[in-house]
This record gives structure tokens, sequence and C-alpha cells, in this order.
């Protein structure tokens, strides 16, 4: 193909921005979006002429609308969708309630499945295409005080599985990557970091970025990172007891 075109999502920290800058350097043309301008402008910036920008809140109405329009107006067609942004909350239920489940799930997953109906037309017309949707191995696996989060990645692995199955006939490849601890600029991890026992736990941004890339254009239907990650969710199943008492 002589012009691929993404959009990324979340692009202007961690994992969406590292991302962006995997996929510029292997010659996509980028729509980045997020909320924050500023950090957008600076990438934009940074990645050249082939990068574009849309600042924006993915929970806003009239998001999915205006991400299809930029596209449109910009290339008519698009080959790759990186789900990325997202949010957590650490709290309790009893602490945070109805409220706090509601957020998140309305970033975590209602904002993905909104934007992915938008922008489904373009992909189909572009097949072969792919959807990449960032979950977590907390998509699989839940802990006390992000039963909020765990919701919103159990509901994205989930739904993504169904839509792997139905778009598979239209050309549509849909991917999961299945992160585990990752160390950014909002969440740096020092307490695994810092000491050498359980540093394999925590990934980076850039790992996690080739791991979109392996789960979309590459064709995997579910990466976890760091890669030890996905034996949890196998043992989760295998031992469902085990499993609750550890995390418990």
């Amino acid at each position: 193909m002589s012009e691929r075109r993404a959009v990324v999502t979340g692009a202007s920290s961690g994992i969406g921005e590292q991302t962006a800058r995997r996929l510029a350097r292997d010659g996509w043309k980028l729509l980045l979006v997020a909320r924050r301008e500023e950090r957008l402008q600076a990438l934009k910036q940074e990645l050249g002429a082939g990068a574009h920008w849309l600042a924006l809140d993915l929970t806003d109405s009239d998001a999915p609308s205006q991400v299809r329009f930029r596209v449109d107006e910009l290339w008519g067609g698009l080959d790759l969708l990186v789900n990325n942004a997202g949010s957590s909350r650490h709290t309790t239920f009893a602490e945070g309630g109805y409220e706090s489940v509601r957020k998140t799930m309305d970033l975590n997953f209602d904002a993905v499945v909104r934007l992915t109906e938008a922008l489904l037309p373009a992909l189909r017309e572009s097949a072969p295409s792919s959807v990449v949707n960032v979950s977590s191995i907390a998509g699989r696996i839940a802990r006390a005080k992000s039963g909020a989060y765990s919701a919103s990645k159990f509901a994205l692995a989930g739904w993504t599985d169904a839509l792997r199955i139905e778009e598979k006939r239209n050309g549509v490849h849909v991917g999961l990557v299945l992160r585990g601890f990752v160390s950014t600029e909002g969440f740096p991890q020092t307490q695994l970091t810092q000491s050498a026992k359980p540093r394999w736990l925590v990934s980076t941004p850039d790992k996690v970025a080739d791991a979109i890339v392996r789960a979309g254009p590459g064709g995997r239907a579910e990466v976890s990172v760091p890669r030890p990650w996905a034996a949890l969710p196998r043992v989760r199943y295998g031992a469902p007891g085990l499993v609750r008492r550890i995390m418990g």
C-alpha cells in the first residue's frame, strides 16, 4: 500500500504517544486524538507532515462524528484504529459507588464502542484493515479497589472477541492487547520497579506499542505485555479458587 492511515486515541502521552512514534517510523499517516491540545501539537511537530491531531473528549456525544469527519477530510479511508484512551479509578465500590463505575465505563468501554461504530464503515471500505483495543490483564482477573476498571476492561475484552468473529468476513481484523503494569507518566509503578524481584511485572509504553502493531497489522488475535502475564488468565480459569485466595 502506498499510504497507511491510522487513528490513535490517548495519543498525548504514555502508550498512545509511543504507538504514534512507532507507527510514524513505519511510514503511517496519523490522526492523533486526545484531550490535551498542547501535547498533541508538540507530538505532531515531532512526527512531521504525516501526522495530524484532533483535541477532544471522547466521552462527548459528538466526538465519534468529529473523528469520522476528520478522517474523511484527510484521507477518505482508514486502515487502523487504535482504541487506547482510558482511565483508572482506585477505590472500593462502597466508596466510589455507581458514579465511579459509570465514569470509568463511559471512557474505557462506551467511548470505544461509539468511536468504532463511527469508523467501521471506513475500515470496511479500506479492508484489509485493523482495530486494536487496548484492554488489560485486569480484564481477565479482577482485584480489590479496581472493580470499575476491571468491569470496563472485561467488557472491552468480551466485546472485542465477538467483534473479531463478526468482522473477519469483512476484512477487518480486530486485535486485543492485554497489558499488565506499565510504567507511564501518570503511573510510574515505582513500588514495583524499585525492587529487582517484581520488576519483570512492569512493562514500558514502547513495548506495548510493539504489541499493538502485532495485534493490528500483524494479525494477532491477542497479545499480553509483558508476555508472562498471559499465564495468569489461564491459571484463573484452571484454578479459580487458588487465584481468588491470592488476589484476596
